[in-house]
């Protein structure tokens, strides 16, 4: 059995300076992936993580990007084109978790939510789309949030984003299986370790395993998904929630 079996491939995780983004691009590297590690302002932290990689014997690429701003995500994948030739995963983790009541609700402050989180999906899925689709091979895993399936109040922008972003691995499952790209949603549940002050916070139920989740936990699955043996899985919502939701 293969132990690398991403050798030779080239993954791009957003939001990959801590948490989930961090787990997942150790999690790819690990399975021999070179990794290019984003972030929207933490350049030390995607450093850092680029380290983390490169000590597993895999290439690192640290980008500085607003996924939101078209020019600056054309221009980040013109980098990655530079350094490697070529994107075979799309990991798109970026994202704010804001908390603001419905009826306080600026136009602004929803846009800065589903700004992030799908026309930042949206963006990088079709700039990711031009190589994978040149090669005939690609994963791309959203990821997705439970509140979107549970509810949460002063939530709306974050579950309408996260929401759609169910709609967009749909959209593109359909739209590309048969070019070789499978596009898949991994939704996470309670995630413990250090995190925002939102994060999790409003939301109805607990894991029926008695504990939260870890982010390596949930980076299993992603890896899962964008390794060669999972070419059979498209268009899926998985949970990782440890029972507090049965999707």
């Amino acid at each position: 059995m293969n132990d690398q079996p991403l050798s030779g491939q080239v993954a791009l995780v957003t939001g990959a300076s801590r948490r989930i983004g961090r787990a997942t691009a150790l999690a790819l590297a690990a399975d021999g992936a070179d990794i290019v590690v984003h972030a929207r302002a933490s350049r030390d932290e995607i450093d850092a993580v680029a380290r983390e990689i490169e000590a597993l014997g895999r290439r690192a690429l640290p980008v500085l990007a607003d996924v939101t701003d078209e020019a600056a995500v054309v221009a980040m994948f013109g980098a990655i084109e530079a350094r490697f030739g070529r994107l075979d995963i799309l990991v798109n983790n970026a994202a704010i978790r804001a908390e603001t009541p419905f009826m306080e609700m600026t136009v602004a402050a929803w846009r800065a939510v589903t700004g992030v989180i799908v026309d930042g999906a949206f963006l990088c899925a079709r700039e990711a789309l031009r190589p994978m689709l040149r090669n005939g091979h690609g994963r791309i895993v959203n990821i997705g949030g439970v509140s979107a399936n549970l509810g949460a109040p002063d939530r709306a922008h974050v579950i309408t984003a996260k929401a759609g972003l169910v709609g967009l691995t749909r959209a593109l499952a359909t739209e590309f299986a048969a070019r070789g790209v499978t596009a898949n949603c991994v939704v996470p549940g309670r995630i413990g370790g250090k995190r925002s002050a939102s994060s999790g916070r409003g939301i109805a139920g607990s894991p029926i395993v008695g504990r939260e989740g870890t982010p390596d936990e949930v980076a299993e699955i992603v890896r899962m998904l964008c390794r060669p043996a999972s070419g059979f899985v498209t268009g899926q919502a998985i949970h990782v929630n440890g029972g507090m939701f049965f999707g």
